[in-house]
C-alpha cells in the first residue's frame, strides 16, 4: 500500500487522482501546512524541502521501498511504473513529458504566486498582482492554443500532463481569469472533471482543508513568514535556534 502525505492542494491532488486513476491502495497522511506540519522532523527525512505531496512505496525498484517527494516526479514514477497515462513509444513519451514539465516549472509555481499576491498576502502590492494576473492569463493562453489542435495538452491520450495541470486550473477566479476567454480549456477541464476518478481525488481532505485557515496570522507566518525559513535538520527535534 502507498503511504501518501498531503493536503488539499493543487500539488497534493494531481497525486490523488493519479492514484485513485490507477486503482491503487493508498493511505493518506495529512499534514497540515497551515498549522506547520510540513517541518515535521520525521516528515523532512523524505520530503526534505518541507513541501508536500511525498510518497513511500514499500514495493519500489528491485523490491525495496522507495521514497519520493516533489508531485512530477510521483506521477512519472508511479505511471511509468503501472504502464498507463505516459505512453511507452519515445516521442509520444517526449510530448507528454514536456507538457509535464510546463505544469511543474510554469503553471504551478506562476498561478500559485498569482494565489500569493491576490488572496495571501498581507498587503495588495498593485505591480505584483498585475503581474502574476496577467502571467497567469498567459499561461491558460498557451493552454488554449495547444488544446485547440489537440484533445489533451500530452497528446492524443488522456496522462499525466492532464493530471498534473487540472488541480490548477480549477481555481480560475481566484488567478483572475476568466474561463470562457479560453474556450478550449474550458471544455478540456470540462471532460477532465467528469471522470469519477478525478473527483474521488479532489475530494481526499477537502473537508479538513476547508477547516483549515491559510489566511490567519499563525498559518501566515507558517507559510510565508519567518517560520518558513528556519533552518531545520531532518528527523532531528532540533533547529538551529536550539529550541524543542
Amino acid at each position: 500500500m502507498i503511504e501518501l502525505y498531503t493536503w488539499p492542494t493543487p500539488n497534493g491532488q494531481k497525486v490523488q487522482i493519479l492514484l485513485e486513476e490507477l486503482c491503487l491502495p493508498y493511505r493518506v497522511h495529512a499534514v497540515n501546512i497551515g498549522a506547520g506540519d510540513q517541518f515535521d522532523p520525521d516528515f523532512l527525512v523524505f520530503s526534505p524541502n518541507n513541501k508536500i505531496p511525498a510518497i513511500v512505496d514499500p514495493d519500489g525498484p528491485e523490491g525495496e521501498p522507495l521514497t519520493l517527494f516533489e508531485s512530477g516526479a510521483i506521477l512519472w514514477y508511479l505511471a511509468d511504473k503501472h504502464g498507463r497515462f505516459l505512453p511507452p513509444d519515445q516521442r509520444a513519451r517526449m510530448e507528454v513529458l514536456q507538457w509535464l514539465m510546463f505544469q511543474m516549472g510554469g503553471l504551478g509555481p506562476m498561478l500559485g504566486q498569482a494565489h500569493h499576491f491576490r488572496i495571501y498576502a498581507p498587503q495588495r502590492i498593485d505591480y505584483a498582482v498585475e503581474r502574476y494576473t496577467r502571467e497567469a492569463n498567459r499561461l491558460y493562453s498557451v493552454m488554449d492554443h495547444r488544446l485547440a489542435g489537440s484533445p489533451w495538452l500530452g497528446g492524443g491520450a488522456y496522462g499525466i500532463a492532464d493530471i498534473a495541470a487540472y488541480p490548477w486550473t480549477v481555481g480560475y477566479e481566484r488567478q483572475g481569469v476568466r474561463i470562457e476567454d479560453y474556450p478550449h480549456v474550458q471544455r478540456w477541464q470540462s471532460r477532465i472533471g467528469e471522470r469519477p476518478q478525478v473527483a474521488a481525488g479532489m475530494t481526499v481532505l477537502a473537508e479538513e482543508g476547508k477547516r483549515t485557515s491559510l489566511t490567519d496570522e499563525k498559518a501566515r507566518d507558517v507559510l510565508f513568514g519567518e517560520s518558513q525559513y528556519r533552518r531545520r535538520v531532518p528527523g532531528s527535534r532540533n533547529d538551529d535556534t536550539g529550541a524543542d
